[in-house]
């Protein structure tokens, strides 16, 4: 279905609900987005519409507001935005804090909520290390791979990927050369050639990246995950498989964590400006 969802489709569905929907809309990437926000969301005077995609959600903005439609506001993840220097001109387009949602997630008290519940005691304080700076640490690699493969557009693909295959399941610890072989399988490019994909990501690595920005969400739940089953507790991989773990750290947020974000005070700095419309729960 995701392939007959286009921006236009979209830009016109917003329209159609105006007739019967006078507050604004907020446009999203995905559903698992919508879980997360429909909770600090007044659902009185502000409707959903899930664009299945980032670029869907950015491209569908636009359309509008050249049709100067007012009361709609698009929250997208900022992926490598900001590392690249790329940020939206629009008003009515806002970034995650850090590379997505997900990522926002885990640096929030969320986090500690979640392995409280997950987490073996004995075993987090016989690891001795910081939790969330070792999946940083971890999840860092992983990141500037994906960057490399947007700044090179050699469309590496990560959806999918086997993590336990470069992974030290009782150190955490990343093999970077296993690392680009497995990715490179994966994405059935055996034309490209190891050794420069890790000489680009050296290149990045000389210069210091905030790793909020840089890791990517789904990456570092992937690593959360097999941490759970030997490093931080002895779950099964059914057990903990990273849907799980997403959905469970979803819950986990609360509004006190949501509220303490530039993206909600974005969001209300957009209020502001776009009278009546209210996206934000006036009870919260």
């Amino acid at each position: 279905m995701r392939k007959f969802i286009t921006p236009d489709r979209i830009a016109n569905q917003i329209r159609m609900r105006r007739s019967s929907h006078k507050g604004c809309f907020l446009i999203v990437e995905g559903r698992s987005d919508k879980l997360v926000y429909e909770r600090f969301i007044d659902d009185t005077n502000c409707e959903f519409s899930i664009a299945s995609g980032k670029e869907n959600a950015v491209s569908a903005i636009r359309i509008l507001e050249q049709d100067n439609f007012a009361g709609v506001l698009a929250i997208v993840d900022a992926d490598f935005c900001r590392l690249e220097g790329n940020l939206p001109s629009s008003s009515n387009l806002l970034l995650t804090d850090e590379h997505d949602l997900e990522m926002m997630l885990i640096k929030s008290l969320a986090l500690e909520k979640f392995m409280s519940e997950r987490g073996s005691e004995d075993k987090i304080n016989k690891f001795g290390q910081d939790i969330r700076l070792t999946l940083l640490e971890r999840g860092k690699r992983i990141g500037y791979l994906r960057w490399v493969s947007l700044k090179e557009n050699i469309s590496l693909k990560f959806e999918g990927l086997s993590f336990s295959k470069f992974i030290d399941k009782s150190t955490l610890v990343i093999d970077t050369g296993q690392l680009i072989k497995t990715v490179k399988d994966h994405s059935r490019k055996s034309g490209l050639k190891e050794q420069d994909i890790k000489k680009s990501i050296e290149t990045l690595e000389k210069t210091a990246h905030d790793p909020w920005q840089l890791c990517c969400g789904h990456d570092i739940i992937c690593i959360l995950s097999i941490g759970l089953s030997k490093v931080w507790g002895s779950w099964k991989t059914n057990e903990i498989r990273p849907d799980i773990l997403e959905r469970e750290l979803r819950l986990a947020y609360e509004y006190a964590y949501f509220r303490s974000t530039q993206l909600y005070q974005s969001i209300q700095q957009w209020e502001v400006k776009n009278k009546p419309y209210q996206v934000l729960s006036p009870g919260n």
